[in-house]
């Protein structure tokens, strides 16, 4: 199921004349996690430093330095950092352009264009003990010098990187297999994380949720928990603390409005909820961004 763009993450991370963005994410300290979200580009993560946890499609797994994931588009994903132990990781999103998915030669309409439209499916997850694990993080390395030197020159090796990187996922054997059959829990609660997405600065309940996605509330409940690793008011809390983060550090809104617009009518409850997460109050947390 491809869900609706009125609904797909805010961020553009790509235009027709720069096809990619780049960000270098440290969790906590940027910010607390990447709560459960979609994209219509790729996105590569190579972890740099620490561990997390990565919840990749119906995947759940700890990753650590030196691990790579590949993110093929419309993939539900979210990443926390582990307890006691930071995450850097750098992230390339990029636009299915610069594989050329749109051609009509062969290898474009047989094996790209597959992969975008998600009739095969990518085995996330590229460790040392991967098959070409060597060559395949060579090409990832030599991908984010690419995208660091962002100049038109680079931008042209970049292309024929990514298309190396993925000729090595299909080389190894292992990386690019057949889907299965059957949708999964993260298909029948999909709906429902759009619709929080989009609207969690409203009073949303568990019933509420339930009857979107037309399950029971504790089936619902369930999936969502196996889905997306916590129950979905707690999902719905990280929702809000990161866009008050956010405009935390790119605005000079006060907390109060900041809250109201986050779904806290409550100042106290939100200064609670926002210690809670992130470790500090919220006027701390703009102070330390500045």
């Amino acid at each position: 199921m491809t869900p609706g763009k009125d609904t797909e993450e805010k961020r553009q991370h790509s235009t027709p004349y720069i096809p990619y963005s780049h960000y270098e994410c440290r969790l906590p300290e940027s910010f607390m996690n990447v709560p459960m979200h979609w994209h219509s580009e790729f996105e590569i993560n190579y972890i740099t430093n620490g561990r997390g946890e990565f919840i990749c499609g119906t995947q759940k797994f700890e990753a650590r330095e030196g691990d790579i994931l590949i993110l093929p588009p419309n993939m539900l994903h979210s990443a926390y950092p582990c307890k006691d132990s930071e995450l850097l990781y750098h992230a390339l999103v990029f636009h299915p352009a610069l594989l050329g998915n749109a051609g009509s030669d062969r290898s474009s309409v047989e094996y790209i264009r597959p992969i975008v439209n998600g009739t095969v499916q990518i085995d996330v997850r590229i460790h040392p003990g991967t098959p070409n694990y060597d060559h395949i993080k060579a090409a990832t390395e030599q991908i984010f010098a690419c995208v660091q030197g962002n100049c038109v020159q680079m931008d042209l090796l970049l292309k024929s990187e990514l298309l190396k990187l993925f000729w090595l996922l299909q080389d190894s054997g292992n990386i690019i297999l057949q889907k299965t059959g059957g949708t999964g829990y993260h298909e029948l609660i999909r709906p429902a994380l759009e619709y929080m997405a989009a609207n969690y600065q409203e009073e949303l309940t568990v019933e509420q949720l339930a009857c979107l996605v037309h399950l029971s509330k504790s089936h619902f409940m369930k999936c969502f928990k196996q889905t997306v690793g916590v129950g979905a008011m707690e999902h719905l809390t990280q929702l809000r603390i990161t866009a008050a983060c956010e405009a935390l550090t790119t605005t000079q809104d006060k907390i109060s409005d900041i809250s109201y617009r986050c779904g806290y009518s409550n100042l106290s409850n939100f200064n609670r909820q926002f210690l809670k997460k992130v470790g500090c109050s919220p006027n701390e947390y703009r102070k330390r961004s500045l």
